[in-house]
């Protein structure tokens, strides 16, 4: 075991991590020769469908003059800029046409391109790869998928901004002790409802999970599913960049669920939340049911990050205990790690070293 490290404080400087996936926008928004724009990391993106129904990005920006090339045509195949007319094939970037050359000129209009990311779709959201300038070679990886365990489930997505830098927002959303305070409510948590929680954490590839554990008893949704007569286990994942996996299992039942912390600008993010299940599917309403209590809990986070705001204003140095504010600790260590690992060339060195038990009240 690792004994516990004194407090300390952190500094959350909200550096995105480059050479990860990250989901710029829900795919329902982009159909037809629709052009959509986005932020991801303070960079401007333009997503759209061509003719085959293949999601693309560019940069928001024509080379030439750098007006938003969201604001020009599409015909399924290229988007022409508004300003001049330059044409960019909508799945490399790679200039088409640029229609004030005449016929002597020497510029080589195929070695123009507006910026391209690598795109993908992935249960209900358009990810785009931010490739790490340092890793020109290395092969773009799948994007992420939420995990399922059955053919047929009931699946629904939330989406909330806040007012926080991505780490912040990465240190709220794994934070354990906050529940009985932020998430006050009959069918959740109360301040009598506190008691020790006894977890085991271990160290998974680019994060850490907490072992499959007997759910919170004092959480009304996790009592319903003992319903089904089978012992509950939940398992809870944080994984760089800005994930955090949970799976509920009782029998042949299954919850799934992923909440991404994305970062829209250097000063703002935003909560990306998908859930899949096949628990309680065929009862009436209850996918609405879901959203309803679900968008209430991520709004109770919401409301938080924007009072803390205030005081984030003032960049204070936080002080971080053990052993409630252990994961954000690591998440800080992890995300270094990560960046030592990419300047030097040389693995990445976990800073958990084994399974860490840890203790705290909520």
């Amino acid at each position: 075991m690792i004994e516990a490290s004194p407090a300390a404080p952190q500094k959350a400087d909200g550096q995105i991590l480059l050479g990860f996936w990250y989901p710029a926008l829900r795919s329902k928004e982009i159909r037809g020769q629709k052009l959509k724009a986005a932020l991801l990391g303070g960079i401007p993106l333009v997503l759209g469908r061509d003719r085959y129904g293949r999601a693309f990005a560019l940069r928001d920006a024509c080379p030439h003059r750098a007006m938003p090339l969201s604001h020009g045509r599409f015909d399924g195949e290229t988007l022409e800029c508004s300003y001049h007319g330059w044409r960019f094939d909508s799945q490399s970037g790679q200039c088409r046409e640029i229609p004030s050359l005449t016929a002597d000129s020497k510029l080589k209009v195929e070695r123009i391109f507006a910026g391209h990311f690598p795109c993908e779709e992935q249960n209900g959201y358009v990810w785009v790869y931010l490739a790490d300038p340092s890793q020109r070679d290395a092969p773009v990886p799948p994007a992420p998928r939420l995990p399922v365990f059955s053919a047929r489930f009931n699946i629904t997505h939330l989406a909330a901004e806040m007012p926080c830098n991505v780490d912040q927002g990465i240190i709220g959303l794994m934070d354990p002790a906050h529940g009985p305070f932020v998430h006050q409510a009959w069918w959740w948590r109360s301040r009598r409802s506190i008691h020790e929680k006894v977890k085991v954490f271990e160290p998974i590839p680019g994060g850490f999970r907490i072992a499959p554990h007997s759910p919170s008893a004092n959480s009304a949704p996790y009592k319903l599913m003992k319903l089904y007569g089978s012992d509950v286990t939940t398992t809870i994942e944080f994984v760089l960049p800005n994930m955090r996996f949970e799976q509920i299992r009782c029998g042949d039942y299954w919850f799934s669920s992923r909440a991404t912390v994305t970062p829209v600008t250097p000063e703002r993010t935003r909560i990306d939340f998908v859930a899949a299940w096949n628990l309680f599917r065929f009862v009436p309403f209850v996918v609405p049911v879901f959203r309803f209590f679900a968008t209430r809990f991520l709004y109770q986070d919401v409301e938080t990050m924007e009072k803390q705001a205030e005081g984030l204003k003032h960049s204070p140095a936080m002080m971080l205990i053990d052993d409630a504010d252990r994961p954000a600790r690591w998440y800080f260590e992890l995300k270094a790690a990560h960046l030592e690992a990419r300047k030097t060339g040389q693995p990445m060195q976990h800073p958990i070293s084994g399974p860490v038990t840890l203790r705290w009240r909520s």
